[in-house]
This record gives C-alpha cells, structure tokens and sequence, in this order.
C-alpha cells in the first residue's frame, strides 16, 4: 500500500479545494464540489469562492440566492450552510437523523424538560410553511404552546427537527436584514426524500477532501455508520505517515509534495480547515491551538503560506478608509510576506472597492 506523505497530502487537498489556482468553474457546480459552503455569517461564502474562483463576481453569487439555485439552511454540525438546491435532498436527508438526536439535546441539562418534538415539528412546520419567520416570532409561538420550555431553546430544536431555508434578502452581498426562515418544502416546491444516498455522499467527500480516514469523512458529516457504506464503493487505499489507511476515488488525482502552493486568504469557517478530524495536512498543532483557542467557535479568517495556515487577517473599517491587519502565528520571510499582502491587497479592492486601502502587516 501506497504511503503518502503530509505535504503530498496537502498538496492533494489543496487542488481538490481549488486553492492551487483559481479554477474557472460555475459557481453552483463549485459549491456542489466543494460539499456546501459553511454560511452562518454572510460574507464568508463569497470569500470563500473568491479566493477559488476566475472570473467570480460577488453579484452572480447573489443572483444564485435570489433565484433559489442555492440556499442557506442548517446542514453539517448543526450551523448554516450554504448548498445548491439540487444538494438539498442528499444533504439534508443523510443529516436528518443527526440533526433530530440533536434536538433531543438542544436543552442545557440543569434546565431540560420533556418537550413532545413530533408535535413541536408540526407546529412549526405549519407555522413556516407560508411565510417567512424570524427566529424570534418561532421561539415565541413555539413558547406559547410549550410554556414549560424556553423559547430560544425551542427555536433551536425546530431549526433541527424541520427543514428551513434563510431566506433573502440575509446573504445578499451589500444588503442587510433580519434573518427569517420558510419551509424548504414551500421555498423549493418539493419534500426530502425517505431515504438519503450516504454512498454518494461518502464519494461526493472524498473528491473534495480526500484521500481520508472514515474519521476525517466522520468529523466532516456527523454521521455514523460510514465504513458500511464505503465498504459498498470501488475505492482506493492509502496509508499516511502515521500508518492509518486512507481511503480515495479510484481516479483521484494525488498532487507531488513538490507543487508550489501560492499564498491565500480563507474567510472564517472555510472548508479546507474544517474537513478533517486530523487536520495536520493543513496546520501545525501550534497553529491548531491558536487557531482553535476562540470563544462559542467563532473561528478567525486565516491565511496559507507554503500551503499551511501560518496566521490570522481581519478588516476594520472606519467611513473612508479599510485597513487589513495581517498577525503571523510564526516569523514569515519578506518573501512569503509578498504573496499574503498580494493576496490581502486584491481582498480589499472587492471588499471595500470604495475606500482608502491600508495593510498592516509585520
């Protein structure tokens, strides 16, 4: 069996991820690639696939939403995500159990009381089915029906139990507004199927993560009982430097150690960061620990040099001016420095294309 080093592992996942270079791809196919894209704030999608795509535009992203292409609704780890619509019915069905033993949960232990989640379901189900809600007016008409129970709580538990969509204007590049929620099966004209094809999400995953352990493909979905249905694929095997097996499509391709990697910026919550239980192919554990050491999981934007996270980037704005503050986890040669503030320069053009440009970087 075939061993594969760390950085050849990089390198693979760096190109699945199209963060070699920018690849020219439809933006819904993208997205599909990519397994969704995580969306509980608005901007980081539109990074995301900024910083993988050419040509991308922050507009035909928001044409998408609009036009119900793509949707953000709570997928993966219980947060936002952002999916096509034609991904929903895999997704969303292959997480349901997850999401409804979630629910069961939702409720801190010193508070928790027995609360009949069919029919909190059903309520809520009728409730969003014609018209948007916000999160608030859920909470409180779920509270009337349940007064023994909170009603964020309870918000909560019916964002897991019943199939949502958040619906615009929440996500529109440049627009604001209160998040409200409808009935996916009203935004989309159509159900979830009984049964998902966790098969072919298990493939879906390693095209875009792979090769990985079942318990990279495990940290990734939530879902258990994954060998099973890999076992049922024509896959591949691997072994990284540890010794664990890795599994892969048969025509995977497998990047040399030696490809240069460019320097890039990641939003928060990007997906090459969040696809692996062992996440050594792409950060050190230093790195790990710093990266990781934030309050409620509010993860910062990162960058890559040399193809790892070497450091965190943010952006604050005052009426004329945006200035993007570059912090290293690790000393950077001018050199490597170059590349990140190439990188943060053009960020700012299409974050703030109206506004004096600063960076501040070591």
């Amino acid at each position: 069996m075939i061993t594969l080093s760390n950085r050849t592992l990089n390198r693979t996942l760096l190109a699945r991820q199209m963060l070699l270079e920018r690849t020219a791809m439809p933006v819904v196919e993208a997205v599909e690639h990519l397994g969704g894209l995580q969306a509980q704030a608005p901007v980081p999608p539109y990074l995301a696939l900024w910083t993988r795509l050419k040509p991308f535009s922050f507009d035909a992203l928001s044409k998408l939403v609009l036009d119900r292409s793509l949707v953000r609704m709570t997928l993966w780890r219980g947060t936002l995500h952002l999916i096509s619509a034609s991904d929903v019915h895999l997704m969303r069905t292959a997480l349901q159990p997850e999401l409804n033993k979630w629910a069961k949960v939702a409720m801190p232990p010193a508070g928790r009381v027995e609360i009949d989640l069919d029919k909190l379901a059903r309520i809520t189900r009728e409730y969003v089915d014609t018209e948007p809600r916000t999160v608030a007016e859920i909470g409180a008409f779920l509270a009337e029906h349940f007064p023994e129970a909170k009603a964020r709580e309870l918000s909560t538990q019916a964002q897991m139990l019943v199939p949502m969509v958040q619906v615009p204007p929440r996500g529109i590049w440049g627009v604001g507004g209160v998040p409200q929620n409808v009935a996916m099966a009203t935004w989309l004209g159509r159900d979830l199927p009984a049964e998902a094809a966790v098969p072919e999400l298990v493939e879906r995953y390693l095209r875009a993560f792979g090769p990985a352990t079942l318990a990279d493909m495990q940290a990734w979905s939530r879902l258990t009982g994954l060998k099973a249905h890999a076992a049922g694929l024509d896959l591949v095997e691997y072994r990284n430097e540890a010794g664990k097996v890795l599994l892969d499509v048969p025509d995977g391709v497998i990047v040399s150690e030696d490809t240069p990697a460019p320097a890039r910026l990641l939003p928060a919550f990007d997906n090459v960061l969040l696809g692996h239980a062992d996440r050594t192919r792409i950060m050190n554990e230093e790195a790990r620990s710093r990266w990781g050491a934030v309050r409620n999981g509010v993860f910062p934007p990162t960058f890559l040099v040399d193809g790892f996270v070497r450091g965190t980037w943010s952006i604050a704005e005052t009426k004329d001016t945006a200035t993007l503050t570059i912090e290293p986890y690790f000393k950077t040669s001018a050199k490597d420095m170059k590349g990140v503030v190439r990188e943060a320069k053009a960020v700012l053009k299409v974050m703030a294309p109206k506004k004096e440009h600063v960076i501040a970087a070591p």
